[in-house]
């Protein structure tokens, strides 16, 4: 065998690794951090059994590592670019198949006629001071990282805080990728309550991958 050869055999490792909806699923929620076993399966709706197996697939073929902490068996992504590499599968499937182009028209269309905000322009935005960004996924993925000047608001405990929030600037929101529903949730509750809202275009996970500033814990702001 020639050596392209046997370097297109273990490219197709990898590709086989990402054949599985439950795969892409955890890499996509450890593209939000690291996360034990556990956690990864109360995530993704599997039992551990199960979730494990497919991360050893990921492990094995290069897309995740892990380490133990105690009795647990704690996983991150290998690398930050492994969220680009989905998008590139995503917008090549909507951009291809009819299928995910019918879902994308049904479901994600419908909520939010309005065109999400670029990383470009947020970033000019949040130097510029006259944007407040929110981040609505669980407190332990927004610790774990996010855009900085972010506030984190879970959007199940954004109604709550509505009234604190400024009416005379826009809000962004964002979550865990261009296809998480929490920030679609997010505009939409802002919108009803009379605020002026747009979503970021995708997530956290493609904004760390494209090398924009990062920040992790949680602002003494917020303690």
């Amino acid at each position: 065998m020639s050596p392209k050869k046997k370097l297109f055999e273990q490219f197709a490792r990898v590709a086989k690794s990402l054949a599985s909806p439950n795969r892409l699923e955890l890499l996509e929620t450890l593209a939000q951090g690291e996360k034990s076993v556990d956690a990864l399966a109360q995530a993704t709706g599997m039992s551990v059994a199960n979730t494990s197996h497919h991360l050893q697939i990921l492990r094995d073929s290069g897309l995740a590592e892990s380490r133990k902490e105690g009795l647990q068996v704690i996983y991150r992504l290998s690398d930050d670019q492994i969220p680009t590499l989905m998008g590139c599968i995503s917008r090549i499937a909507e951009k291809h198949l009819a299928e995910v182009e019918r879902i994308v028209r049904e479901h994600f269309d419908p909520r939010d006629s309005l065109t999400p905000v670029g990383r470009n322009e947020l970033m000019a935005r949040v130097k510029e001071g006259g944007t407040m960004v929110i981040d609505v996924r669980p407190a332990v993925e927004y610790q774990a990282g996010h855009i900085p000047g972010a506030i984190n608001i879970p959007v199940d405990e954004l109604p709550q805080h509505l009234e604190a929030l400024p009416h005379g600037q826009e809000i962004v929101a964002y979550c865990r990728g261009p296809y998480c529903m929490l920030a679609f949730e997010a505009v939409a509750t802002l919108r009803e309550a009379g605020y002026q809202a747009r979503r970021l275009e995708d997530g956290f996970p493609e904004w760390k991958a494209d090398s924009r500033p990062v920040d992790s814990g949680t602002p003494d702001s917020q303690k």
